[in-house]
């Protein structure tokens, strides 16, 4: 079994990899899910600033791997997991051997270009200025907030998302025979 962490800043392209595992066979799971089922049950409406608050309450009601342990419990065989926001869901996480960590990453014009193509509603911001902001509110976290920083320092491996999805494609190709090869 196989699982593979991914980390990284809002539209860097952690969807798009999850994607290129699942076409490995690889079961995909977001640690943001979690806060999601959450704000369903909750009717608490589905934005960025509300999932990053959900998230936080979890984590202080509920320890700071909550998260991580309440996704781990679904793993059954080898599976992509993104949406690491706190080092301590990396830390549940790397409790398995067979744990590896991905950070993706890309320049920030071009995340936010990518956020306003993919649309979704009210997660996304609709400028560049609060775009960043809602950056500088992930990254700068301390506690049970998020600490999208720390992760990415934490990662084995980071990726440069700055070209087309087919070179990102090559470089997610060649970093699993990478992978691969330290399995074996």
């Amino acid at each position: 079994m196989l699982i593979i962490g991914i980390t990284g800043t809002n539209a860097s392209g952690k969807d798009t990899a999850a994607k290129f595992f699942a076409e490995k066979g690889f079961e995909n799971f977001s640690v943001s899910d979690v806060i999601r089922e959450e704000a369903r049950r909750r009717n608490i409406p589905i934005t960025r600033e509300n999932l990053q608050d959900l998230g936080k309450e979890l984590r202080e009601k509920f320890g700071e791997s909550h998260l991580a342990q309440k996704t781990l419990e679904k793993i059954k065989g080898n599976a992509v997991v993104t949406s690491f926001r706190h080092p301590k869901e990396v830390e549940a996480f790397r409790k398995n051997d067979n744990f590896t960590f991905l950070n993706i990453d890309a320049p920030v014009e071009l995340r936010f270009k990518r956020a306003q193509a993919r649309n979704r509603g009210e997660e996304d911001a609709t400028t560049l200025e609060e775009f960043k902001k809602q950056e500088a509110r992930e990254l700068a976290e301390k506690g049970p907030g998020q600490q999208l920083g720390v992760c990415m320092q934490m990662a084995n491996y980071k990726i440069e998302n700055n070209g087309t999805k087919e070179e990102f494609y090559k470089k997610l190709e060649n970093l699993f025979k990478s992978i691969q090869n330290e399995e074996n």
